[in-house]
C-alpha cells in the first residue's frame, strides 16, 4: 500500500485515463477525489467501484478552466479528507485542425482547459496541498512530434510543461512539481474519428509497435505520486514507449 492514506485529486478522472489512475492509486490506499466537469454518473461508477473494491473515494464536480469551481473542488476536498497530499492534473481536450482551420473559439476552449486548467489548479495547490506533497501535470509527447493538425493541442501542453519547471522552484514546503507526457493511448476518446491506417502509424513509430494502456500511464503517475520519487521535480517524463 504505497498511498496508505495519501488523499489524491485526480481531474478529469471519471473516465479515460483519468479513470484508470484514480482506481490505480486507490488500490494502493489512496483516498480518491474524482473529478468530472459533466459526466456525473460515470464519476460516480469510479467512486462506487473503488469503494467495492475497499477503498475510499468522493466525486466533486467542477469546470478545471473556471476559477471559482476550482476554489471550490480544493475547499470541498479539504473539508471531507481533511487535507490533499496529490494532485494530479490530468483533465484536458484535445481538437486537431490544421491551424489555419482553427478558430478564435477553438482556441480558446483548448487553451481555457488545457493551460488556464492547470494554472487554476496550481495557484490554489500552492496553499491547499500538503507540505512534501507531489503535484503531476499532464503534458503529451505531441510537443515535441510536430504532427499536423496538432498545433494548438501541442502548444497548451507546452505551455503545461514550462509551468511546470517554473513551479516546481516557486512552490518551495518540500512539494515536487513534474510532468507526465503519454504517447498515443487506447481510450475511446483518442480512437474517436482516426482512421485504421492513422492507427498503424503511430503504433509504428515506437520501439513497442503498439498504443500505450492506460494502465501503462498509470502506473507512470504511481510513481510519481509516491515518496520514491521525491528527488524527481520540475521534471517531464516521456512514457511513450522510445516514441521520440
Amino acid at each position: 500500500m504505497k498511498l496508505k492514506d495519501k488523499v489524491i485529486l485526480v481531474t478529469g478522472s471519471s473516465k479515460g485515463i483519468g479513470k484508470e489512475i484514480a482506481m490505480t492509486l486507490a488500490k494502493e490506499g489512496a483516498k480518491i477525489v474524482v473529478n468530472h466537469s459533466n459526466s456525473e454518473d460515470k464519476a460516480r461508477e469510479v467512486v462506487e467501484t473503488i469503494r467495492n473494491n475497499g477503498g475510499e473515494a468522493i466525486a466533486i464536480k467542477a469546470d478545471v478552466s473556471n476559477k471559482e469551481e476550482v476554489i471550490q473542488l480544493f475547499d470541498q476536498t479539504l473539508a471531507h479528507f481533511g487535507k490533499l497530499d496529490v494532485l494530479v492534473n490530468n483533465a484536458g481536450i484535445m481538437e486537431n485542425k490544421l491551424l489555419k482551420d482553427n478558430t478564435q473559439e477553438d482556441f480558446s476552449r483548448q487553451f481555457d482547459v488545457n493551460v488556464r486548467g492547470i494554472f487554476n489548479t496550481l495557484q490554489e495547490a500552492n496553499s491547499k496541498l500538503a507540505d512534501n506533497g507531489n503535484i503531476i501535470n499532464f503534458s503529451s509527447s505531441t510537443v515535441k512530434l510536430m504532427l499536423p493538425s496538432y498545433a494548438l493541442y501541442s502548444a497548451s501542453k507546452a505551455a503545461v510543461e514550462q509551468m511546470t519547471r517554473v513551479f516546481s522552484k516557486e512552490i518551495g514546503r518540500g512539494i515536487s512539481v513534474n510532468a507526465i507526457a503519454p504517447g498515443p493511448t487506447e481510450t475511446d476518446l483518442f480512437i474517436s474519428g482516426k482512421s485504421q491506417e492513422f492507427i498503424e502509424q503511430l503504433k509504428s513509430m515506437n520501439a513497442f509497435k503498439r498504443l500505450a494502456q492506460p494502465s501503462d500511464i498509470a502506473k507512470v503517475v504511481l510513481f510519481l505520486a509516491t515518496d520514491d520519487s521525491k528527488w524527481i521535480s520540475g521534471q517531464v517524463i516521456g512514457a511513450n514507449g522510445a516514441l521520440i
